[in-house]
């Protein structure tokens, strides 16, 4: 299977996008709904911003999906109102980039739950440096901080990592990823055995 992108892939990353982008800005009154039982429980929540580039990359499997999901999910967010106004455009490029280096230095042949994972978490740490510049973490107390970290990472592992990975592994049952992804020659192997 050639790892560059068709107009095939692109199309099908773009119309992920722009479905997780609609799904980016639903999903802000749960992020708010929760904000205010307090103790940092919205940055359990906050992993749903990451799983474009998971779920994208795990469909199409090539290099530059997740960046390109990423940025379309963000550019979608946007165009539909997004609350966050051009910094989610700016996060939708760090997030997706962060992700895309995760997949990349498994030289794109890895498509596990802790690659997955390792992916989500990755696009979390880009999330915190654009805080750094556009929040308030940086005036929060070391334990809130501290707490703040760890949900947003656990929330990224559940969401973006295995949330992304079951649902495209459902997908797979479907055999609607097949029409995405060809037949590779591990599959043929798997016949010959």
């Amino acid at each position: 299977m050639s790892r560059k992108l068709r107009l095939a892939d692109i199309l099908v990353t773009i119309v992920i996008a722009i479905v997780f982008g609609v799904v980016y800005k639903l999903w802000s009154p749960v992020y708010y709904a929760v904000k205010p039982f307090g103790l940092q429980l919205d940055q359990l929540v906050y992993g749903m911003y990451f799983i474009a580039s998971t779920v994208a990359y795990l469909i199409v499997r090539k290099p530059g999906v997740a960046l390109l999901a990423e940025v379309g999910a963000a550019s979608a967010e946007f165009v539909t109102g997004s609350e966050w106004g051009l910094t989610v455009l700016m996060s939708g490029v760090l997030q997706g980039l962060f992700a895309e280096l995760v997949f990349a230095a498994f030289r794109y042949r890895k498509f596990t739950l802790g690659v997955t994972c390792l992916a989500a978490i990755a696009a979390s740490i880009a999330s915190f440096i654009m805080d750094l510049y556009f929040s308030y973490i940086d005036d929060l107390a070391l334990w809130n901080l501290t707490v703040l970290i760890t949900a947003r990472t656990v929330g990224s592992i559940i969401i973006a990592g295995g949330f992304a990975y079951y649902l495209v592994k459902a997908l797979e049952l479907t055999g609607v990823t097949n029409l995405v992804r060809p037949v590779s020659q591990s599959d043929y192997d798997a016949l010959e055995r």
